[in-house]
Order: structure tokens, then C-alpha cells, then sequence
């Protein structure tokens, strides 16, 4: 796109453990095969490793990371932008000829242009005539766990995104966040949540141990606790213990939770539509035979799951089934379950699930651009994207092998995941237009193979949601999610000085959402070529995991004094 510059305005314009035992959950005498196996390997890893960490000694210091140092966060000074056509998300007015007043961070005042006077020492930046929107909030992202946080954080600025939610966290992170130890400089979107340790069997077997878990992360500062998988009892005891500390909870079902049910119970956003085979038995005209057949169990056993530094090393087998492609994660019993539910699925059964989420107050965040990648991995936009370059050759490598894996399954299996795929943006369409409550959410770590906020936008698209709607989905109904209706989401004064210009009008179309001109972060603005070369910088350099800190580069040049 030909892009007009954002420059002095005296110039004119310038520019996301089984075995150890062989026993799995059944149901109607299935055995989840895949995931038996998947633990099976996780169960031995964690006995090696367990038998010779004596106290935890000879593996502790390998997962503990090197401190980081302390990151301060400059105020921004005082700027101006003037000739603005302002979008207000909420109601979807347009207001030309607008000057945005920002200052210490916050917006100050947003006027007629024709009204405003020289101040001495504010910097003013020439608008001519572009779109001014709230900055993006992307709500499921992984961008803290990246390999190279600070690249993946410039890369989601410069597309737009001011502010995230952290979908995964820890004790030390949030210890890291209370003592400004994380990467978030203003080059880098503001972190709006974050919450501790997952869930998961390993700290979260029983009811009992879930109350307790929910109870350490509300004292290490969580602001949300993030639900993996556990057993039925424990999930609800969760969701209860988690409203109790006025904690909301999100994140997957276990196979042992219905959607509906988990709506019920009060359980605040469910992300990725559910995953696995959940939400598609339950919009089967054949559910209760389907139910009766699904596996529904965990299957590591719990003295596994006791084990000295069983879920670290879990979830660093889990990764790869969580982030890469559906290849090596569905069993065959998912496989046949999935292809009788999309047989029989029910349009009317999708939307009798979306009364009951419009009841209960129940968001999705239903992260289609990642379900693409998970179960379209044969589209060839994943072997020729450009950010394929940025990788080292190793990932790089490892990368297109898993693309290779997808490609080389059965056409039968490619064909189950396509219709995977394709119902999920027809379902979330319908749950939309039933008036569900949408979060935009890429679940990535930056920009990505293949996904990113602007690609998850154009996903809502084609699942019905207008331009205005999908502007919402990353604007307005973030901050009432949040709770943060008087901070953010729109742009208006004592709002924070966080939005974007746009060369194009966002409600026209949704690719003019990626028309980016400048993005201002808590006042600070940066040209789309000064973000762009950042991450040019960025990409190039070998960033150990260690340095995390990225100084803020001057704002010379992007506007005047």
C-alpha cells in the first residue's frame, strides 16, 4: 500500500505423566490412544529426570532463568495530532478534523483543529486527513514465553497492538512484573493481564488442590487464572475458588467438561472454542451417543503428577501439541468423533449454546487465525510466508518439518481437520450474531508464521463480523472485559494515550485496519517506517533469552518540536 507520511506539521506531511502406567481414562470402552502415548513419553522424562535431581538440585538451576534487570518506562512528553478524523468504536461515529492532545501518557483533549493554539514544547504531528483509532488489544497472546520477547513485542506494535493479555504466566513473572523486570518498554504493548502457574494435574489434581492453587496465585498478584486441563471436580472447584478472590478464570475444557456447562458454572471466557472434539459433540444433533463414546478422563496417573518437576517438564513436552499443527495431536478416536459430529452438526444446536453464553456472561476468544494454522497447515501461505526469514535455520527447519508431517497425513485426515476449520468460522459467526460477546486473540508470540492480530481481524471477517465489529473486538469490548471502559477503548480525554492512525476509513473495510501510519503507546508515538526498521534491527541481531531489555530509541523524526 501507498502510504502517506506522518510528519512535521510545518513540513507538511512527512511519514500466543502416562506411564509410568498403562491405564487411560475410558468411556464406553474407548481408550484415548494419543494421549496415552503422548504421556506415556512425558511419564518416563519425568522419572529420569526426577530420579536424578536429588533435592531438585541438579535440575533447578536449569530451569531457572537468568534475572533480568529493571526496565524503566519513560513519560512520554506532550504531543499533538492534528487533522484527524477520530472513530469512536463504541457507537461507530466518524469526527473530522480532529487534534488528539496527548500528555504524561494519557489522552488530554480532542478538539476541532480549527480551536487549538501553539504551545510551546509539544511536538506536533501532521495528521492530514487520516483515520485515528484506539490501539489494538490483542487478548491471547504468548508473547512473554517468546524466544525473543522484545521481537515479538515490536512486531505486535507495529501492527497495531497497544495493549495484551498474557496468556500464559508464573510465580517469578509476576514477581518480575510487580519489580519492572519484564521486556515492556514503550516499544512494546502494554501488559493489561496476566496470570500465574496454568492448570494443570500437576498443581491442580484434586478440588482441594485447586482451591489452594487459585489461592497462591491471587497472593502472587494473578489477575486472571488460566484453566489447561483437570480433572471434572477440580475444574468447577476452579471456577468457584477463582469468582471467590474476584478472579476471572479462562482458557480450554477438559474432555470431561461440556461448553455449556462450563457457561453454567460461571467460567468467564473459553479460548479456541473449547479445543478438541468438545464443542462439536455438543453441536451434534447426535451428542448424547457421541458423549457416550468420548473419552472423557485424564490419564496420568496422580502419583505421576506428584513427582518433583513433573510439570515443568510436561509442558515442555506439551508445547510443541499446543503451538504447532494438528499432525501428531488428534488420535484416532478424535479423528472418527470429529467426522460423525460434522456429519451431524446442527446450526440450531449452535445457537441454543449461544443463549446459554449470552445468559451466563460467557466471552470467547476464539483465536481463528491459530486454528487455521493448526488445521490448514498444508496451505502453502505456511511455507512462503516472509516471517519464515526472521527464523534461525533450526526453527526455520524444525518448522516446515511439522509442515511436511501435516502435508503427509491421509486425505481422509486433512479433510476432517478442513471441515474442522470451516465450521469453527461458521460457528463462531452464528454465536456473533446470537450477540456472544467476541475477544480478538491471534495466540501467538509476535507476528508469526501465518498469524497475527491483523490476520485474526480478517479471520472475524469472514465469520460475519462487520469492520466496525471486528474494530470492537480488539477495542471497546476488551475494556469491558477488563473492566477498563474509563481507560481504554476509545479515544477521548482521560482516555490512555494509546491508538493508531490508519491511511484508510476502518469502517469501509477490514484490511484498512492494517493501513498503519503511526502508533502512539502510552504518548509515545513511532512512524510505521521507525517500527519497521526496529524490527529489522531486532531480526537481525542473536538475542539471548536473558536480555530482555530493550531501550526506547528516540522519537526524532517522527514528529516535530
Amino acid at each position: 500500500m501507498d502510504k502517506r507520511e506522518v510528519g512535521d506539521a510545518s513540513e507538511g506531511p512527512g511519514e500466543a505423566v502416562e506411564e509410568a502406567s498403562d491405564e487411560a481414562a475410558e468411556r464406553g470402552g474407548r481408550t484415548h490412544s494419543t494421549r496415552r502415548s503422548f504421556l506415556k513419553r512425558v511419564g518416563k522424562g519425568v522419572l529420569l529426570v526426577s530420579a536424578g535431581a536429588v533435592g531438585g538440585q541438579a535440575v533447578g538451576p536449569l530451569l531457572r532463568p537468568t534475572e533480568p534487570g529493571r526496565v524503566e518506562f519513560p513519560t512520554a512528553g506532550p504531543v499533538r495530532i492534528d487533522d484527524v478524523t477520530v472513530v469512536d468504536p463504541l457507537d461507530g461515529t466518524l469526527a473530522a478534523g480532529m487534534s488528539i492532545l496527548v500528555r504524561g501518557g494519557q489522552v488530554e483533549s480532542v478538539v476541532p483543529t480549527e480551536t487549538v493554539r501553539a504551545e510551546r514544547g509539544v511536538r506536533v504531528v501532521a495528521g492530514a486527513g487520516r483515520f485515528a483509532v484506539p490501539g489494538f488489544n490483542d487478548m491471547h497472546t504468548h508473547a512473554l514465553q517468546a524466544d525473543r520477547p522484545a521481537l515479538a513485542l515490536a512486531t505486535m506494535l507495529a501492527e497495531g497492538v497497544t495493549g495484551m493479555r498474557q496468556m500464559e504466566g508464573s510465580a517469578e513473572m509476576l514477581r518480575h512484573r510487580a519489580e519492572q523486570r519484564l521486556s515492556l518498554t514503550p516499544r512494546a504493548p502494554g501488559l493489561l493481564a496476566m496470570p500465574g502457574e496454568l492448570l494443570l494435574p500437576f498443581n491442580a489434581l484434586s478440588a482441594e488442590e485447586a482451591r489452594s492453587e487459585v489461592a497462591r496465585q491471587w497472593d502472587q498478584g494473578a489477575d486472571f487464572i488460566k484453566m489447561i486441563m483437570t480433572e471434572r471436580e477440580a475444574f468447577f472447584a476452579a471456577v468457584h475458588a477463582a469468582h471467590e478472590h474476584g478472579l476471572r478464570i479462562a482458557g480450554h475444557l477438559p474432555p470431561s467438561v461440556k461448553i455449556d456447562e462450563a457457561a453454567r458454572a460461571g467460567f468467564d471466557c473459553v479460548e479456541h472454542l473449547g479445543t478438541s472434539t468438545n464443542v462439536w459433540i455438543s453441536c451434534s444433533r447426535d451428542a448424547d451417543a457421541l458423549w457416550e463414546e468420548k473419552a472423557a478422563g485424564l490419564s496420568e496417573p496422580s502419583w505421576v503428577a506428584g513427582l518433583p518437576y513433573a510439570g515443568d517438564i510436561y509442558m515442555a513436552a506439551m508445547k510443541g501439541a499446543l503451538t504447532g499443527n494438528a499432525s501428531n495431536t488428534a488420535s484416532e478416536e478424535d479423528l472418527r468423533l470429529l467426522a460423525r459430529a460434522f456429519d451431524s452438526f446442527d446450526q440450531d444446536r449452535a445457537r441454543d449454546l449461544a443463549a446459554v453464553f449470552v445468559e451466563n456472561g460467557t466471552w470467547q476468544c476464539p483465536t481463528l487465525v491459530r486454528l487455521r494454522s493448526k488445521y490448514l497447515a498444508d496451505d502453502t501461505v505456511y511455507r512462503d510466508d516472509p516471517w519464515l526469514k526472521t527464523m534461525t535455520v533450526e526453527a526455520r527447519e524444525e518448522y516446515l518439518s511439522t509442515v511436511d508431517e501435516f502435508a503427509a497425513l491421509p486425505a481422509s485426515t486433512r479433510e476432517t481437520f478442513r471441515r474442522y476449520y470451516e465450521h469453527a468460522v461458521e460457528t463462531v459467526g452464528i454465536w456473533h450474531q446470537a450477540g456472544v460477546p467476541i475477544l480478538a486473540g491471534a495466540d501467538g508470540a509476535g507476528r508469526g508464521v501465518g498469524s497475527s492480530i491483523q490476520l485474526e481481524f480478517r479471520e472475524l471477517a469472514k465469520a460475519g463480523l462487520s469492520p466496525l465489529e471486528v474494530l470492537r473486538s480488539a477495542t471497546t469490548a476488551p475494556a469491558r472485559y477488563l473492566d477498563r471502559t474509563g481507560q481504554m477503548g476509545r479515544i477521548a480525554a482521560g482516555m490512555d494515550a494509546d491508538l493508531v492512525l490508519l491511511d484508510a476509513d476502518p469502517l469501509a473495510s477490514v484490511e484498512n485496519l492494517a493501513s498503519i501510519s503511526l502508533v502512539v503507546r502510552a504518548g509515545h508515538p513511532f512512524t510505521a517506517d521507525e517500527l519497521a526498521n526496529h524490527i529489522d534491527e531486532l531480526a537481525d541481531q542473536d538475542i539471548d533469552r536473558s536480555a530482555l531489555n530493550i531501550p526506547a530509541m528516540s522519537l526524532d523524526g517522527c514528529c516535530s518540536r
